[in-house]
């Protein structure tokens, strides 16, 4: 069926049909206090990932990595989340027609 196909340039699949995680929105954070020193950590989630699927990353490997995400507040413009978000539930339902089929 061809209305299940989805164009790779909106997920941005690549040649080698692998991509790129990009952080959408920090959910938390914590700091953990180790013996000698306090660590920081932020609850990521990723583009093309569940909430169920956000993982815990150091703050500072972060920021190092994506110093801009940190300079808006840990989120992209609402706009790009809502896209983000309708795109997850496109893919998700055409998963499970498929599944399902």
């Amino acid at each position: 069926d061809p209305s299940l196909i989805l164009p790779t340039e909106s997920i941005r699949i690549k040649d080698n049909l692998s991509y790129e995680e990009v952080p959408v929105q920090i959910l938390d954070r914590q700091v953990r206090r180790l013996r000698t020193k306090d660590v920081a950590s932020v609850k990521v989630l990723w583009r093309n990932q569940f909430v169920e699927e956000a993982t815990w990353e150091a703050e500072e490997d972060m920021k190092k990595r994506y110093p801009y995400f940190f300079e808006f507040g840990g989120n992209v413009d609402q706009g790009t989340n809502f896209l983000l978000n309708a795109l997850l539930i496109v893919v998700s339902m055409s998963l499970l027609l498929l599944l399902f089929a």
